[in-house]
């Protein structure tokens, strides 16, 4: 039975979530207040978060970023924004997908448990390994040469995607769909950033680059570094 966690303030949208999850299987706690969800998901370790934005006391964004500063749970922002630029900057700061107020019981059944599968997809690969870079998603951790490397959950799972596919010039729409699950493209900037940040991460630039190159026109491709 998956543990829910469900950080919202409105009274009626949480009893409302709380009796659509239980019906549908959940095991659902519940806060009031960004302050509480946090204790709450550092105490109990839930399975999910589910994390409304407009909170009365932090702002949804500060305490996803708290969140992933104590915890790898996975994130379901709730949010009545739906512009694309919004919902990007919640991806780029650690949620793990989004829904748009206001949503069913079932389409936010449909979406933890996406995440949860997703989530057990990563736990139950091995470890990758790229020339001297090695991810290993079952314990999130990401070496370069024996070193370790400090990657953010975004980074972490942008740089195994491509590891993954070492070789293959993969498509930003593709990264875009696949790494933070946007159905649509327009924001090819999002993968820019975070390429640059894990160039800096791996010592290397866009002009010398070692571990990741990108194709103008059409792509990212991590491959190993020539001898």
């Amino acid at each position: 039975m998956p543990h829910v966690l469900l950080v919202e303030d409105d009274p009626a949208i949480r009893g409302a979530v709380i009796r659509g999850l239980t019906e549908r299987g959940h095991a659902v706690a519940s806060a009031a207040t960004g302050m509480a969800g946090l204790e709450l998901a550092v105490a109990n370790a839930p399975d999910v978060v589910v994390l409304d934005l407009g909170l009365p006391d932090v702002e949804g964004r500060t305490v996803l970023r708290m969140l992933r500063g104590a915890s790898s749970v996975p994130v379901v922002v709730a949010t009545a924004r739906d512009d694309e630029s919004e919902i990007v900057a919640v991806l780029n700061a650690g949620a793990d997908d989004y829904v748009v107020k206001p949503f069913s019981a079932a389409q936010l059944d449909a979406r933890i448990r996406a995440v949860l599968r997703r989530m057990g997809e990563d736990r139950s690969s091995g470890a990758v390994e790229v020339g001297g870079l090695r991810l290993d998603p079952r314990s999130h951790e990401a070496t370069l040469d024996g070193r370790d490397l400090e990657l953010s959950p975004r980074e972490f799972a942008l740089l195994h995607y491509l590891a993954v596919r070492a070789g293959e010039v993969v498509s930003k729409r593709e990264l875009l769909a696949e790494v933070w699950h946007l159905p649509y493209g327009g924001a090819d900037k999002t993968v820019d950033v975070h390429v640059s940040w894990l160039r800096r991460k791996l010592g290397e630039t866009a002009h010398q680059a070692r571990y990741l190159h990108t194709v103008r026109g059409v792509g990212v491709r991590v491959a190993a570094p020539e001898r």
